[in-house]
Formats: C-alpha cells, structure tokens, sequence
C-alpha cells in the first residue's frame, strides 16, 4: 500500500497516511485532529545500475584508419 506525505496548514506537522491508490485524494486528518491538510509531491528513489553503454567502434571499415584512406 502506498504511503502518502501531508502537511497540517494550521500546526504545520508534517505526517504520512499508507492508504490505497483510490483514497489517494481523500481528505486527511492530522494527528493532532486537525483537517486543513494538504497533500505533499513526493519523489520516488530509485536505487540500481543502469545498462552500460555499448563500447563505441573501434577502428575498421572505410575511413576507420584501418584501409589507409584516412
């Protein structure tokens, strides 16, 4: 379930709800009772090693250097 970040207007506590992708908008309520909230945008980290580049070519062919007409 996914966890939502929001921010108390009248406290200014920052607070997190998991709830389901279709309460996603529903309104929220601080825990400290209040209901002027608004919800915060918020990144998702991904973490990994990304694919590595094929190697560029080397040499060969026509005007690779390697016929002599370059």
């Amino acid at each position: 379930m996914p966890t939502y970040a929001y921010r108390c207007r009248v406290c200014a506590d920052s607070f997190e709800l998991a709830r389901p992708m279709s309460e996603s908008s529903a309104p929220a309520r601080c825990p400290s009772g209040h209901d002027d909230t608004t919800k915060l945008l918020t990144t998702v980290a991904l973490t990994g090693s990304a694919p590595s580049p094929a190697p560029a070519p080397s040499g060969g062919g026509c005007c690779g250097g390697a016929c002599g007409c370059g």
